[in-house]
């Protein structure tokens, strides 16, 4: 009975001393997984903004087809990320604040984009003497997209006095 404890230890010992040391998986990093945040998928806010400079890019060289679809891309996917931001905020609301302050945030930045992409597309539609197309995306920036104090719903509404839709301009009262 007294060689039960050396030989465990020697066991043990030699047991440690043969096998390989695990090899502890490296974790890997978390940007790998995170696809859809990357410009070229489409489902996130760099991606809008990266669909409207590819748009301002044609714009610039008068390739107005290119452009008009690149924008209506712009506007498609922030409809579509609006929906996913409002269903995922109204989800965790009560569980979890911090969810929807940040579905909340991303949605204040995709209006915004909405709301340049509309103006840049109502550009293009004043620039291919297109003006009726260019109306119902103005009255949507500074309806619901923007407001009529912001800087975007000012350029919109400014825009829709130009094209002799509204009569009456738009003057901020100072208070």
């Amino acid at each position: 009975m007294s060689w039960r404890i050396p030989f465990t230890v020697f066991a043990l010992s030699a047991g440690c001393f043969f096998i390989n040391t695990p090899a502890f998986a490296k974790e890997p990093s978390s940007d790998q997984y995170r696809v859809l945040a990357k410009e070229e998928i489409g489902l996130s806010v760099t991606a809008i903004e990266k669909i409207i400079s590819d748009g301002d890019a044609y714009f610039l060289k008068k390739d107005f087809d290119r452009a008009r679809k690149k924008y209506d891309k712009a506007r498609e996917m922030g409809d579509l990320l609006l929906g996913f931001y409002g269903a995922l905020s109204g989800s965790f609301k009560g569980f979890d604040a911090r969810i929807p302050r940040e579905m909340d945030s991303n949605s204040r930045k995709v209006l915004l984009l909405k709301a340049k992409a509309n103006l840049k597309l109502a550009t293009l539609f004043r620039k291919t003497n297109q003006p009726a197309l260019a109306v119902p995306l103005l009255v949507e920036v500074v309806s619901s997209v923007s407001n009529p104090i912001s800087t975007e719903g000012q350029q919109a509404y400014k825009a829709l006095f130009e094209l002799g839709f509204v009569d009456t301009p738009f003057r901020r009262s100072k208070r």
